[in-house]
């Protein structure tokens, strides 16, 4: 494939070579890969008649479904770059997303697991002046959307001004700051991404993949839907994950190819109707520990697993092993990265390259790694070493043949069942609450989500509130994975660790809540 491929071209190359072929299966919905470009073209037309063009941002609020996937190809065929928004999302953090990429428009669904899209976009639609147009699907609005449609000729000439090098999706991706970070990632680094990743996982044609993944997560675009769209494989996904219905698409769809990380693979393994002889698994990739990766290769039945690392930042897979390669290594959690990436290991302080085997923060230059964050400069640099490594903040080591192991991390980021949380965002809004002086957030650990939140508040002189009142009033203002688990009111935290320079000790407050709450 030449590196000046673009979207566009796939979908042209898919419908040409294999037109009658399924493509898509969501809810609802068959689409094969003739009726998913159609889809695709008939969005880029409607967009183009809205004014959106080449360079412009569009929201994209939907579970996983054939819509989704139709608004993504048919803004990337345009050259219009689609900012996916979480699901789980509260309108003030919608707001912050649509905000910071100034998205000329949104395309939503009405409702999705019980949460009114449309009513939420609308509350805080007053704070949006570049938001022209807000586009609801299964309503009129969505019918008038794409009768509004330019012809085929102007579609085709907006195609042909988009290059590669193109912003295709803008990836929020929560850090150590107050609000997600936008990352800027384009044709060219997604969709090489999305082949490198293909060949080590030896995807054919004719595979079904299964993605449990969302996808406004790279997990979910990247590395599932691209990963098919570069194979002209089938790509099969439920709105959203739970492990009965997981298994029984499996099943359904015989699927041979699945994904995911520690937990969506246990929540199926431990599933009541969990069964082997259910599945025809071959392969797939996982983000996981080597027990957990055992047990996906002998009880799922999945031989050709491989182990994955990355980040948004990187597009968003660095290493992935390879599914020719011996199970026991595959498995073992370790890969080496990427043709043309260059991966260092280094002291995190000073930016020098460590020997083999020594541990440091993982460092990655080359085709793949991010443009920039959007909007962003001052986080844009710190990204970034003086000589143009992307710091990933992570911990690993990497070997005398270049195979990379993931340690740990360096930065102060929350695992919460797959999700990222910065501790930043949950302090910011719990400062918003009149009653509190001081808040701090650790993670802890958790049997279900591996980790979660717990925060510390300190109130002010003569304010009362109770742990309950606080949790009630952050439930409407904080996505699920953000909430705090664990609350508790503090006299203060010196007692529990300060520095001199008035900071909270994180790690001596994360002991003091792992002994507090007896984890």
């Amino acid at each position: 494939m030449s590196w000046t491929t673009r979207l566009s071209d796939l979908l042209d190359a898919n419908a040409r070579d294999r037109g009658a072929a399924e493509a898509l299966v969501a809810e609802g919905m068959r689409l094969t890969h003739a009726e998913l470009r159609a889809e695709a073209r008939a969005v880029a037309r409607s967009l183009l008649a809205l004014g959106i063009g080449r360079g412009d941002f569009v929201g994209l609020l939907m579970g996983n479904d054939a819509k989704w996937v139709a608004s993504f190809y048919g803004a990337a065929l345009i050259g219009a770059v689609t900012v996916p928004i979480n699901t789980r999302f509260k309108p003030p953090e919608i707001a912050f997303a649509l905000s910071r990429a100034r998205c000329k428009a949104v395309l939503l669904a009405d409702r999705f697991l019980n949460i009114d899209f449309a009513a939420a976009v609308d509350e805080v639609r007053g704070d949006l002046p570049d938001l022209h147009h807000v586009v609801v699907a299964g309503t009129p609005s969505w019918d008038a959307f794409l009768a509004r449609a330019l012809n085929d000729t102007t579609l085709d000439a907006a195609i042909a001004r988009v290059s590669a090098e193109d912003v295709l999706l803008v990836q929020y991706t929560s850090g150590t700051t107050a609000h997600p970070k936008g990352v800027l990632l384009t044709h060219h680094s997604m969709l090489r991404n999305a082949t490198a990743c293909a060949a080590k996982l030896g995807v054919r044609p004719e595979d079904r993949y299964l993605n449990c993944r969302p996808f406004f997560h790279v997990a979910g675009s990247t590395l599932s839907l691209l990963v098919c769209l570069v194979t002209g494989a089938v790509m099969v996904t439920p709105k959203t994950f739970e492990a009965g219905a997981a298994l029984d698409l499996l099943e359904r769809e015989r699927c041979t190819l699945t994904s995911g990380n520690d937990a969506i693979f246990q929540l199926m393994m431990s599933h009541p109707r969990f069964d082997p002889a259910r599945l025809h698994l071959r392969g797939g990739w996982a983000a996981a520990g080597p027990e957990t990766m055992r047990r996906i290769v002998e009880e799922m039945g999945v031989s050709d697993l491989c182990w994955a690392y990355g980040l948004s930042e990187a597009s968003p897979n660095v290493a992935l092993s390879d599914h020719r390669e011996p199970v026991e290594a595959r498995i073992a959690g370790g890969a080496v990265p990427h043709a043309g990436l260059e991966v260092r290991i280094a002291d995190p302080a000073t930016n020098a390259a460590l020997p083999h085997g020594q541990s440091g923060e993982i460092q990655v230059k080359g085709w793949s790694v991010m443009r920039g964050y959007l909007n962003d400069p001052d986080n844009t640099q710190k990204a970034f070493t003086p000589d143009g490594f992307l710091r990933t903040g992570d911990l690993g080591t990497q070997d005398a043949e270049g195979r990379l192991r993931l340690v740990g991390r360096i930065k102060d980021v929350i695992r919460v069942g797959g999700e990222n949380v910065a501790p930043a965002e949950v302090e910011e809004v719990l400062s918003a609450h009149p009653a509190i002086a001081l808040a701090q957030v650790v993670g802890v650990p958790d049997a279900r989500l591996g980790e979660v939140v717990a925060a510390f508040v300190q109130l002010r002189d003569g304010a009362a509130a109770t742990e309950a009142e606080l949790l009630a009033w952050l439930k409407p203002r904080l996505a699920n994975f953000r909430l705090p688990r664990h609350l508790r009111i503090v006299e203060g935290f010196e007692q529990i660790g300060m520095t001199a320079s008035g900071k909270v000790q994180k790690v001596k407050l994360r002991a003091h809540a792992l002994a507090l709450l007896d984890l």
